[in-house]
């Protein structure tokens, strides 16, 4: 049963002092890592103690859930020649001990653990000998893994290993007794528990809508005017909003509009909506923003022509022109068209003067003001050549959209307008959805999970969400070990909520799904087929619930490639609207963005190129990954070299 947060204070004061009469010569770095160990035992965990520090052997063993584990506490990492030493001392002392069905615990049963006091997490080799945790990370070594061991299996182990430990004192505290009057009644965090676990053993579908008790609250206040809900990935963001939607729905009668920049999303959205909420499905609009747009200017009789086709060969004429000039400051073309997309156009900046002045923030390469004219006559040139062709590009539409609201309101105002991954969307874009929504605008995003480049600030188009602003703590959607694997990513740990207040990282976020399973792979293109094929066929869930995650356009149609070879039928992700369908989901980090899954597979191929953004290489991969639920696959291709693959 787990402990509320009081009882668990509680049952970590006991576990002091017991340490304190038992072993009062503990330094206090190493007290607290026992401390946490021996605060286990109100939870069923067994500690054995090692009784004469000057003796060879692990410090203590734990058993629970997960197994049985020696543990090592120290500063310094164990060379190659003493972690096997350690390791044989702990296999021989659990030699004979019979396993929850009767047969013997196998050698491989036994896990060697090193805990380092302080957070000093660099990275410890120990080829496959130990696993490496520190004291701030050490609650990882609680969550259980894919295999559990029940209350009687973990007492029936321990039993057995207290015979052979001779040498080692078996600690354990007792949690706090319950009050009569609590006799009898439900705890509440036992509910929770089982709320959650009841949810993860339903369909995935209904999964998609799971709200937990704590999260009822932001959904049902009343803000008075435009808010923010925030938080990492995971949190349960988009969730919330769709149960708000719901919410609103039923106490407005006007429509509502749920949009959001990437857009295959909606079409998802709209599916998990009509699953919770069928009698309303019917008045709320799901559609990606571009698309709105282009249907409301067509209302208006404003004709726009946008053809991505055409508007990219108007940017490569353009760069082609001044390429000789810019080249040596990023020779990537992509930068300096995300830095008219995202920063002159995307901000809405109308003269250089404005450009000189304008925040830059994510960019990764500071420009001078010389070095700025350079990039402004690009930008000029651009401009002139889509004018010839009478084209528009997305920035263009937005513009005339935000001139034509400020012209003339919606006749029929909408209720209530939810924006999901706002992060991505552009400064100007935002300008035209406030003045669209006015006071009914609920915007939900990471700063953390921006895949497109460029930043600003809610303030900065003008959104006052002082007092009306949420930041989401808690991980409900990754498992344990998938959450571990995605939090390695340097992907701008320190953020703020979206409008310069401090935020929540991934690596912050509060864990409550135990278990999970990861794999990594690594290796040249030509064994990519072999490895991702397996992959898919070793799934331990469905494949219709798995997805398939690129970075690059381009890589896409390389993985397409090994799947139509093993005939493993699939679908893309842009045309995925959230119906259970038995394939296998395909498609970049873009289009999957916002969308959950059983299991990811991810494929990063190290020699692509992306826009040189200080965060953004680290951004997406953290999305990729945290797109799963219960298991991920994180497979690298090689960079080539001319002599093969690159060592």
């Amino acid at each position: 049963m787990a402990l509320t947060n009081q009882a668990r204070r509680q049952v970590e004061q006991k576990a002091s002092a017991v340490l304190s009469a038992e072993f009062p010569h503990l330094r206090p770095a190493y007290r607290q890592i026992f401390v946490a160990l021996l605060a286990t035992t109100a939870e069923g965990w067994r500690l054995f103690l090692r009784e004469d520090s000057g003796r060879a052997g692990a410090d203590a063993f734990l058993v629970g859930p997960n197994g049985v584990s020696a543990i090592v506490v120290s500063e310094a990492p164990p060379d190659e020649t003493t972690a096997q030493a350690l390791l044989r001392h702990a296999e021989a002392r659990c030699a004979g001990i019979h396993g929850p069905h009767g047969q013997v615990l196998a050698r491989s049963a036994v896990n060697l653990v090193l805990i380092r006091p302080g957070g000093n997490s660099a990275p410890v080799s120990n080829d496959g000998l130990f696993r490496s945790l520190t004291a701030e990370n050490l609650p990882k070594l609680f969550q259980r893994d894919a295999v559990h061991l029940n209350r009687r299996q973990v007492d029936s182990i321990a039993e057995q290993a207290a015979k052979r430990l001779a040498g080692y004192a078996e600690l354990r505290v007792r949690p706090p007794e319950r009050t009569p009057e609590q006799v009898g009644l439900l705890d509440v965090a036992d509910l929770e528990e089982d709320h959650l676990a009841a949810a993860q053993e339903s369909s995935f579908e209904s999964w998609m809508t799971f709200l937990h008790p704590h999260q009822q609250a932001v959904v049902t206040r009343n803000y008075n005017g435009p808010a923010r809900i925030s938080g990492p990935a995971g949190t349960g963001k988009t969730v919330v909003a769709l149960h708000r939607l719901r919410y609103l729905a039923r106490r407005s009668t006007g429509p509502l509009l749920f949009t959001t920049f990437v857009r295959s999303l909606p079409l998802v959205h709209r599916t998990t909506f009509r699953r919770l909420a069928p009698e309303l499905a019917d008045r709320v609009e799901f559609t990606h923003l571009h698309a709105w747009v282009r249907g409301f200017l067509e209302r208006r009789g404003t004709g726009v022509n946008v053809d991505r086709g055409q508007v990219d060969t108007a940017f490569s004429k353009a760069w082609q022109a001044h390429r000789a000039s810019l080249e040596s400051v990023e020779p990537i073309a992509v930068y300096w068209q995300n830095e008219i997309d995202r920063v002159i156009k995307g901000k809405g900046l109308t003269t250089f003067d404005d450009y000189v002045k304008a925040s830059r923030t994510g960019r990764g390469i500071g420009l001078t003001a010389g070095q700025k004219k350079l990039v402004w006559r690009l930008y000029e040139t651009y401009q002139r050549n889509l004018a010839e062709k009478r084209l528009h590009d997305y920035n263009d539409i937005i513009d005339l959209a935000l001139a034509e609201l400020r012209r003339e309101p919606l006749s029929e105002p909408y209720s209530a307008v939810v924006v999901d991954e706002v992060q991505d969307i552009t400064l100007n874009g935002l300008r035209m959805l406030s003045t669209l929504a006015g006071d009914n605008l609920l915007l939900v995003g990471d700063g953390q999970q921006q895949v497109y480049p460029g930043g600003w600030r809610l303030s900065d188009a003008g959104i006052p969400i002082q007092g009306r602003g949420e930041v989401l703590r808690v991980n409900y959607r990754n498992r344990a070990e998938v959450l571990s694997f995605a939090q390695r990513f340097d992907a701008k740990n320190r953020v703020d909520d979206l409008d310069g207040a401090a935020g929540v990282a991934l690596r912050d976020v509060e864990s409550a799904n135990p278990g999970g399973t990861t794999r990594s792979w690594r290796g040249s293109e030509k064994e990519l087929a072999e490895a991702l094929t397996d992959a898919i066929r070793e799934l331990p869930v469905p494949v219709g619930n798995a997805a398939l995650i690129v970075f690059q356009h381009n890589e896409l149609k390389q993985c397409k490639a090994v799947l139509n070879k093993a005939k493993i039928p699939y679908q893309d992700l842009e045309f995925y609207d959230g119906e259970p369908n038995g394939k296998l989901k395909v498609g970049t980090v873009h289009r999957a963005k916002g969308v959950d899954f059983q299991a990811v597979l991810a494929v990063h191929f190290a020699q692509s190129a992306v826009d040189n953004d200080e965060d953004l290489q680290g951004r997406q991969h953290l999305v990729a990954a945290t797109r799963a639920r219960d298991h991920l696959w994180w497979g690298v291709v090689e960079a080539q070299t001319s002599g093969g693959v690159r060592p």
